[in-house]
């Protein structure tokens, strides 16, 4: 084994994991409120609708501007886009005019779809085969602590105003370009050191042309359009969660209070879907359990949604009664443990998919395509399901919507199920080469 060290992959995975405890973390607290802590939603639902555009852009092409710019670059610069976006809810504050803030959304989208290719090549590249649901746990524990800290934000100021005051979105921004400046602690992959001491393995296109060939040939692969429906519906159910649940029917600190317990149980499905995936059952035998639980959980979980609607009572109609973690009483409970569950099943979700992608390949450069390919289309999703909110489309259909785009995903992740190796340890040719089969 090899020893931990600075150029050892477990120890770049608990930086990258720090870079986006720091960055997306805080970005996920923050929107996890609904409508990024404001009162109206619109225009954070506008703002999320032109940042999920601009990310199905360059999640698609951030893998090939990694490859070519490297790792350090990239991240420090996309990361700087998320404290952009945090600082905008100031001017939000301040003046009513939410066209900063939606600009900045979009801004924020061409950052993502890169941070979000470095992240994924790291933590699927990196570990060896047995780690890589590990790995995925290690991160994202890490990565949804920065979301549970951060939720304590709003909650510990305890503003009496409707919306976050300006010292809740500057204490995002700081946290934010702190997590910038941590990027330069990443070492390039063509030093780092694996458990076994081996080398990540690299297969680095010479030009820009090179990449861009390679990112279109991602539509021609089977697997690739397999993931389609389970990338397009990973982020979708954001929308609902966020603004039609817990923005919609609870006070600004408790919306606060909720993402604690949301993101705190993403940190325990990582874990628990991290034991299933590296036990020592077959490949694909832990492929099909893994899908199969997910499958039966999210539908268990939406149909516990409606019957809590009906608690809540009507949505955006001006009448509802906020519920209060301090105040509300025993039926808070209730609400919140579905809320949790909710995060539970995300995390499970995300899970599988980032290692049914670092099941195709072991080779870094093709990991970031990939997983490039996977933001992308889950980034249109997300841009769908933003907009039909921003267009004020009522919670029922939405509901009905998201259990449909989960439902459909589900074959065509069995197809990839039927598909999954043993090993994908080839060299990288072969193993680009099996992936397209």
């Amino acid at each position: 084994m090899a020893k931990i060290s600075y150029r050892s992959s477990f120890f770049q995975i608990i930086m990258v994991g720090f870079i986006c405890f720091c960055v997306p973390g805080m970005f996920n607290a923050l929107n996890a409120m609904g409508g990024g802590g404001q009162v109206d939603a619109t225009t954070g639902s506008k703002a999320n609708t032109a940042l999920y555009t601009t990310f199905s852009v360059f999640g698609l092409l951030g893998g090939g501007i990694v490859n070519i710019l490297g790792i350090r670059v990239t991240m420090f610069f996309s990361a700087l886009t998320y404290a952009l976006y945090s600082g905008s809810y100031i001017y939000l504050n301040d003046t009513g005019i939410g066209s900063f803030t939606i600009a900045a959304g979009a801004i924020l989208g061409i950052g993502a779809g890169v941070l979000w290719a470095g992240q994924g090549m790291i933590m699927t590249s990196y570990p060896l085969e047995h780690e890589k649901g590990n790995y995925i746990f290690i991160f994202w524990s890490i990565f949804n602590l920065g979301a549970v800290i951060g939720s304590i934000i709003p909650t510990a100021i305890n503003s009496p105003d409707p919306s976050l005051p300006n010292s809740g979105y500057i204490a995002f921004l700081v946290i934010e370009v702190f997590g910038s400046c941590l990027a330069f602690a990443l070492a390039p992959p063509s030093t780092v050191v694996r458990s076994d001491g081996s080398a990540v393995i690299i297969s680095k296109q010479d030009n820009v042309f090179g990449e861009f060939v390679e990112i279109i040939k991602l539509f021609a692969n089977p697997k690739m359009l397999s993931l389609f429906f389970l990338s397009f519906s990973s982020n979708y159910f954001y929308t609902y969660q966020f603004n039609l649940y817990n923005s919609a029917h609870y006070t600004v600190n408790s919306r606060g209070f909720n993402n604690i317990f949301y993101w705190g149980s993403q940190m325990i499905g990582a874990y628990v879907y991290s034991l299933l995936l590296d036990s020592k059952r077959s490949r694909k035998s832990r492929a099909y359990i893994a899908t199969t639980s997910v499958f039966i959980l999210f539908n268990a979980i939406w149909v516990w949604t409606i019957f809590q609607h009906r608690n809540f009572g009507p949505v955006r109609d001006g009448t509802e009664h906020l519920y209060n973690f301090r105040i509300t009483g025993s039926k808070y409970a209730g609400s919140v443990i579905l809320y949790a569950l909710m995060g539970f099943c995300d995390s499970a979700w995300q899970s599988l998919a980032y290692w049914l992608i670092g099941s195709f390949s072991n080779d870094s450069t093709i990991l970031s395509r990939y997983v490039g390919f996977y933001k992308g289309v889950q980034s249109a999703g997300a841009a769908v399901s933003w907009g039909i909110d921003s267009a004020h489309v009522k919670p029922t259909p939405q509901l009905i919507i998201n259990m449909v785009f989960l439902n459909v995903a589900i074959p065509f992740m069995y197809y990839i199920c039927s598909k999954t190796t043993e090993t994908s340890e080839v060299n990288p040719k072969l193993a680009y080469e099996e992936s397209e089969v």
